[in-house]
């Protein structure tokens, strides 16, 4: 079933699309023989230039548009976009690391409306529509109980310049997945230290999932985390628990005067 502009306003129904562009991404990369470099720009593999035209071809069918971190915006103009990553956590792929994702998330103009994240190297499934409830290959998630750093697991993207109180750490390399670890109860928490913040395609998914599963996000400069285009970037923070990412939020301040890369 194809799902048009007119039909894209059930959270299930672009659920489903966003469903098949993880299943399209996967079809593309069987047989891969080389998960090099792609020799375009920086850190642009072999395989996210074929992730991406699969899982365009699907959006742009359903008529959605897109903000892609690598091809872009396409048609933002349309009543949902979707953010996407085709490949999250590419240097994991090619080095057959199994912590890597295709991430999607549908916005619609009240938000995020459904998200996907599939870890591609073993199956696992996160979904998450509006107001739905969080789930994990097809089964409800919850976060842990966690409300203090001393007694967390917290994963970082990046790594802090100094220790901020963590029990444990783990720097794992796809933050999409990371943030669902956080939803499904695996980590208590995650936080960006990079240099650079995150782009949306980064986050919004798991962000989704977070807080239909019950946990809390936030950004850490206190800024909005949806974002529509392909520039602005935010420091992403997400917690079991409200107090624990009260915690986790200013511990990351105290590591900084201001924001990696304001707007």
């Amino acid at each position: 079933m194809e799902v048009g502009q007119a039909e894209a306003a059930t959270g299930s129904a672009v659920l489903e699309v966003l469903h098949r562009v993880a299943s399209a991404v996967h079809e593309s990369l069987e047989g891969l023989g080389d998960w090099g470099l792609a020799g375009t720009r920086d850190g642009q593999y072999k395989s996210d230039l074929i992730a991406d035209l699969a899982a365009l071809e699907v959006i742009d069918a359903a008529g959605f548009g897109a903000v892609s971190e690598e091809s872009g915006e396409h048609h933002l103009e349309r009543d949902v976009v979707v953010v996407l990553d085709p490949v999250d956590g590419s240097t994991n792929a090619s080095r057959g690391l199994p912590w890597w994702a295709t991430s999607a998330c549908a916005l619609d103009s009240s938000g995020p409306l459904a998200a996907v994240v599939v870890n591609q190297a073993t199956g696992t499934r996160f979904a998450a529509t509006r107001g739905g409830g969080a789930t994990r290959d097809g089964k409800p998630v919850r976060p842990t109980q966690a409300t203090d750093m001393s007694g967390s697991i917290i994963a970082f993207s990046g790594y802090p310049s100094r220790y901020l109180g963590w029990s444990q750490f783990r720097s794992l390399g796809a933050a999409a997945l990371d943030l669902c670890a956080v939803a499904c109860g695996s980590l208590d928490a995650f936080v960006d230290c990079g240099a650079t913040s995150l782009a949306p395609w980064d986050y919004l998914g798991g962000m989704l999932i977070c807080q239909e599963a019950g946990a809390a996000v936030g950004d850490a400069f206190g800024r909005d985390l949806v974002v529509r285009t392909f520039g602005p970037r935010r420091t992403a923070v997400a917690a079991a628990r409200p107090e624990l990412l009260a915690e986790v939020i200013s511990a990351r301040l105290s590591l900084s005067d201001g924001p990696p890369e304001p707007d």
